[in-house]
């Protein structure tokens, strides 16, 4: 008997539906940053293979019909091969048709197709997209049919798509291709820096109140030198009355600059400042800092009165990490001094604090002194310690009404019991 049409016939289809499975993952796995780069570059169909991504759910519609008309069609012409191949026995030939096509398909028709395709996404959507595109146009209007009655569908089930990614979802990103090895551990702390950049705020990189250097507005030239050459700051705060009232700063260039003229006072080379509060974010007082093209910002509590001050370097730390000039002395603020045991400087950032130690806080203090007296209650004495979880918190030094200096001993943890 002739069975050369039917054969021929199943196996177009087959290879129809090895296309169309190839598609659909190709096109819902691609790189449309990478598609994009492609299209820079000039390679053929990219733009076509792109222009079809960007209406996938027309484009997954096209895939299905297609993929359901063939399939239907070689299961229909498989059946009538085998029924022949059994002598019209039509009972064994669909059986046999089921059990042969149902592992071909599954095989060569699904499997086969999108593994292939899912390792080389972009390239097969390129080469699958002409013919997508034709199909596209001849089945618009059932495409039409399936948008509506999917449009039905979600205000019937009250469905709502949203396709934006949210911050966890980046961080595990850039968590996933920094263990790849795409991106280094430098590169891949500078992303997530700069994705939680937007939730910090003033109180989370101040400089607090008790560490200002500040001078008043009457003070010599002589004073301001002094401080100057002390403290190796590059500007100085200056008040009227009092700390609270801080009118701007003087900067080092225009102090020397300005005593080489002799000609003006202190108070009139003073460089205003910006005014804070400490629930701004800090992107909000970055954009501040430069429209105002100033270096520091003064963080005021609810009275008004001065909290702290913000300055730019503060806020690219916090952006690309510490960044240290040459007059500075490089201080690691948590220092090993022995196994398991750390010293701490008390104005660690609290998120930085729990993130070494792998603790979860509760406080909304900003700084580990802030953490510390509210443990305490009161302002405590060198020697009081506590105890958190794993951690033994001993106080090694205060000065004036805070705590400097800490020691950190650390416990094994235990392990909970099941």
């Amino acid at each position: 008997m002739d069975y050369l049409t039917e054969i021929a016939s199943i196996l177009f289809l087959l290879a129809m539906s090895a296309y169309f499975s190839a598609s659909e993952t190709a096109f819902s796995t691609l790189n449309r940053t990478r598609m994009k780069a492609y299209m820079e570059k000039g390679v053929r169909g990219s733009s076509l293979a792109y222009k079809l991504s960007e209406h996938y759910d027309r484009l997954l519609s096209t895939v299905l019909i297609g993929n359901n008309i063939v399939n239907i069609a070689m299961a229909s012409i498989s059946t009538v091969l085998f029924t022949k191949f059994v002598g019209g026995n039509a009972e064994q030939g669909a059986m046999l048709s089921t059990l042969v096509i149902t592992v071909v398909v599954l095989v060569f028709g699904e499997i086969s197709p999108k593994s292939i395709a899912k390792d080389c996404p972009e390239n097969f959507s390129i080469f699958s997209a002409p013919l997508l595109q034709l199909l596209i146009w001849i089945l618009a209007p059932v495409n039409f049919l399936f948008t509506c009655w999917k449009k039905f569908l979600a205000k019937l089930f009250r469905l709502q798509n949203d396709s934006r990614i949210s911050q966890e979802e980046l961080l595990m990103i850039v968590d996933e291709v920094e263990q790849d090895g795409t991106l280094n551990q430098n590169e891949g702390e500078l992303l997530r820096n700069a994705i939680e950049f937007s939730d910090f705020e003033a109180k989370d990189i101040l400089t607090p109140r008790v560490s200002l250097v500040a001078l008043p507005a009457t003070a010599t030239r002589e004073e301001l030198a002094r401080v100057f050459s002390e403290t190796k700051f590059s500007r100085l705060l200056i008040y009227e009355d009092n700390i609270d009232n801080i009118i701007g700063v003087v900067p080092l260039k225009n102090f020397y600059a300005d005593e080489s003229k002799n000609a003006q006072s202190v108070k009139e080379i003073i460089v205003p400042v910006v005014y804070t509060f400490a629930g701004e974010k800090i992107s909000a007082i970055m954009r501040k800092l430069q429209q105002q093209r100033v270096q520091i910002a003064v963080v005021l509590d609810e009275f008004g009165g001065t909290l702290g001050i913000v300055t730019m370097e503060d806020v690219l730390e916090k952006l690309v990490g510490d960044i240290w000039d040459e007059h500075e002395q490089i201080v690691n603020p948590i220092r090993k001094v022995a196994k398991d045991v750390f010293q701490l400087d008390a104005f660690v950032s609290l998120a930085d604090f729990a993130k070494f130690f792998d603790i979860k806080l509760s406080s909304k203090m900003a700084s580990l002194n802030g953490w510390v007296l509210e443990h305490f209650q009161n302002i405590p004495q060198k020697g009081d310690s506590f105890q958190y979880e794993n951690l033994t918190v001993t106080v090694l030094a205060t000065e004036h009404r805070h705590v400097s200096l800490l020691e950190i001993r650390v416990a094994e943890k235990k392990q909970k019991e099941e």
